[in-house]
């Protein structure tokens, strides 16, 4: 069986691209990768916020996709949109690496609680500038785009003291040496899909190779988990623009799923927990939705997007 794999360019992407392209050869498949840029990989000199969240990492391959020049795309789970078109589809997800994000620095003493004013973090996530300024209003963050090895050498030059990044890329990038403090998931809960790896294809792909996908690539219980937390972000229409956060778990037989918002200078915070049996993971991702909507997140959602 013969897969064209479609990634952006990045290292990064590579590096997912070629982890999906070994495993579906060891299940007996021949591969060819087709890299290719992306919105988000274009424009460097706006926020993600100011260019659209609406698949800004992601168009270029979906494209790819209905023109089949390409079988599947590799994402970073956390990039993908909230909503796929109806000839759109998420395969598979690969086993989630841990969620949490980092501080990345080359001065290993820095510390968020010891940061003042005079102190630049790096970074271009909504989410984790409402963060810090909710329990770090000391220190001035600054927008960090780019991709991973160019936001290392920026830091490296001095542009930053700091980046905050998830800390699965950091790990397969090899940067780990450079982390300097771990983020707790109960202040710094990250963004839904964080940490896991997502393959999307067109819906009419064929039932053997959407088949062949799932057996060497789906991890079931990283699959239930997101599917509870991207049900919770579709509820919310949530994308990059908008600092939501959500995380789910399971114990046992059941999900767990944390879900919150938070304004955009960090000083209101609505945060709802809820669990399911597992079977049960999309209907969850709504109760949390709607539960946060109706104890104030529609209010924080309102105004953020008054502002965006």
């Amino acid at each position: 069986m013969f897969f064209r794999i479609g990634t952006r360019g990045s290292k990064l992407a590579l590096w997912q691209a070629e982890w999906v392209a070994q495993r579906l050869q060891e299940a007996g498949a021949s591969i060819e990768i087709v890299t290719m840029e992306t919105k988000g990989d274009k424009i460097l000199n706006k926020s993600l916020s100011k260019i659209g969240s609406k698949g800004v990492f992601t168009e270029e391959l979906e494209t790819a996709l209905r023109e089949q020049t390409i079988d599947i795309a590799v994402h970073s789970a956390k990039d993908m949109q909230s909503s796929l078109d109806e000839d759109l589809m998420l395969l598979a997800f690969s086993e989630r690496e841990q969620m949490h994000d980092v501080v990345v620095s080359f001065n290993q003493h820095f510390k968020l609680e010891k940061a003042d004013s005079t102190f630049l973090v790096g970074t271009s996530s909504t989410r984790r500038v409402a963060m810090l300024k909710r329990y770090y209003p000391a220190v001035k963050s600054v927008d960090s785009r780019g991709n991973l090895q160019t936001r290392m050498k920026k830091l490296e030059q001095g542009e930053y003291d700091a980046l905050i990044l998830a800390y699965a890329g950091v790990k397969r990038m090899g940067y780990d040496k450079h982390i300097c403090q771990h983020l707790p998931l109960d202040t710094f809960t990250p963004a839904v899909g964080q940490g896991s790896v997502a393959i999307e294809s067109c819906t009419n792909l064929s039932q053997d190779k959407q088949a062949f996908i799932r057996e060497a690539l789906n991890h079931t219980d990283t699959e239930t988990c997101l599917l509870a937390e991207r049900s919770f972000l579709k509820r919310l229409q949530g994308g990059c623009s908008i600092p939501v956060f959500g995380l789910a778990t399971l114990e046992a037989d059941m999900v767990r799923l944390v879900g919150g918002i938070i304004s955009l200078d960090g000083k209101k915070h609505v945060q709802i927990m809820e669990t399911l049996p597992a079977q049960d993971a999309t209907r969850l991702g709504e109760l949390v939705a709607e539960k946060l909507l109706a104890q104030g997140g529609e209010e924080i959602l309102q105004e953020i997007r008054k502002k965006l």
